[in-house]
């Protein structure tokens, strides 16, 4: 495809990563050209400099023969009037990034009116990720498939768990569930493993099969599996806004603590059943006398990534929290990895993430059979979730028969609704949603899986 991204920031720079390497012809437009000319050293793509809310900058990208513009700068209103623009010049399909709340208030209406295919605010998909993440505290990361039937859940194998040191063969035979292990990470490495596998301490493994497949699955664990029923929030801004409000409607008690009086009495207009704390969330006295021991959940959300950092790990040390540490910056995220702080959140990867699935949806249009993608263990597996054609050669074959090229696993077979793990013995039929988990990125056909 066509298409044009205005914003060289670090989700625009994700974005030309990922799309670029997928085989889409990007364009970039910034009105800064020493960034802009970092990623057309490193990708293989056009750049144009200036205002992309210009016609004239936007014409001069071509937009009349664009498939897709996505507006990610940062500032609200230029991305909304590059992508009206893009449309009455170029008539094609447009995302914008919009994170002002009177503006989240208004999505349905603006998204409408401007003819805007997505709207994104990273805020607001920041909190939603986390929010799900606290329904299951001893996961890392939660993706659905199928409109919620499949989902996959990261987690890390403890020195005492049942897991370590046993075949998935093993694993399967004892604990009788209806899931698969379909990867594990192991310290630089990851994995797509077999029956004979064996699970270490400190994997993380990803385990898929339906919610409540799942939920039995670490219930047999002896893994914490309840919501978290208290969560101190250390930072008032936009993210612990929309965070709370999706707790409190699960009657899950909060608590925030912001260092600016004229926030913490906003934040109390705006959630009057929070606790709103004014201090200084990095003061270990106020947190030990606000009961961090005792907090089930403990949110790292200052606008310093270094601050959340610290104290996701003192929380660490002092409770048996579930940790959310929010990072602002994705260039040290191999280090931050290895410091087991739980779950870490980066809003720009999220964003980057939903807009290139709607890319891969628009790609489906276009001849892709992709329906869904989730992207791995820091983007090296990609989760994909294919719908079958009639006239693929893997319809109406056992999977025993099918000849499947090293590091691709079918992980999910959904026929009419009934959602299965597959065995050797599992036929794929004509509309069946096949989710397929592999270590090689940028696939669009089901087919491909074949040798």
């Amino acid at each position: 495809m066509q298409i044009i991204i205005v914003g060289c920031g670090n989700v625009g720079t994700t974005l030309t990563e990922q799309l670029s390497s997928e085989g889409h012809n990007i364009t970039v437009i910034d009105v800064e050209n020493e960034r802009m000319q970092r990623l057309v050293n490193h990708y293989d793509v056009m750049s144009v400099i200036g205002n992309g809310a210009s016609f004239a900058v936007q014409k001069e990208a071509r937009v009349e023969h664009t498939h897709l513009l996505i507006a990610v700068t940062g500032s609200d209103e230029v991305n909304l009037l590059c992508c009206l623009i893009a449309r009455k010049a170029g008539g094609c399909h447009t995302i914008a990034r919009v994170r002002n709340p009177i503006y989240n208030m208004e999505i349905g209406y603006i998204k409408e009116e401007l003819g805007l295919s997505m709207v994104i605010n990273p805020e607001f998909t920041a909190a939603a990720e986390m929010a799900r993440l606290l329904k299951f505290p001893s996961a890392i990361t939660i993706d659905t498939f199928t409109k919620g039937r499949v989902e996959v859940v990261k987690y890390r194998v403890e020195e005492d768990s049942p897991l370590c040191d046993q075949t998935l063969q093993q694993i399967t035979a004892k604990m009788k569930s209806d899931t698969l292990i379909c990867t594990v990470e192991r310290d630089e490495d990851v994995y797509i493993p077999r029956g004979n596998f064996i699970i270490r301490a400190k994997d993380e493994i990803s385990v898929i099969g339906t919610p409540q497949k799942t939920l039995s699955f670490f219930k047999k664990l002896g893994t914490a599996v309840a919501r978290a029923k208290n969560v101190m929030i250390i930072g008032g801004g936009e993210i612990a806004f929309y965070l709370a409000k999706h707790l409190l409607a699960m009657g899950i008690q909060i608590k925030i603590i912001e260092i600016d009086k004229e926030r913490c009495e906003e934040l109390s207009e705006l959630l009057p059943k929070a606790t709103i704390i004014q201090g200084d969330g990095t003061d270990r006295d106020l947190l030990m006398q606000e009961g961090l021991p005792q907090t089930e959940a403990f949110v790292a959300l200052t606008n310093v990534d270094e601050e959340n950092i610290m104290l996701s790990l003192f929380a660490k040390s002092m409770s048996r929290a579930k940790l959310i540490t929010h990072v602002h910056r994705i260039s040290y995220d191999e280090i931050i990895d290895s410091l087991d702080i739980g779950s870490v959140i980066y809003p720009k990867y999220l964003t980057a993430e939903h807009i290139i699935k709607y890319v891969r949806a628009m790609d489906n249009s276009l001849g892709s059979d992709i329906e869904t993608l989730y992207r791995l263990n820091d983007n090296r597996v990609e989760a994909l979730e294919f719908r079958v054609k009639a006239d693929s050669p893997i319809v109406g074959k056992a999977l025993q028969d099918l000849q499947i090229k090293p590091n691709f696993l079918i992980c999910s077979i959904n026929h009419k609704g009934s959602v299965s793990i597959p065995s050797g013995q599992s036929i794929i039929e004509a509309d069946d949603m096949v989710i397929v988990v592999t270590t090689v990125t940028g696939l669009n056909d089901i087919n491909d899986i074949l040798k």
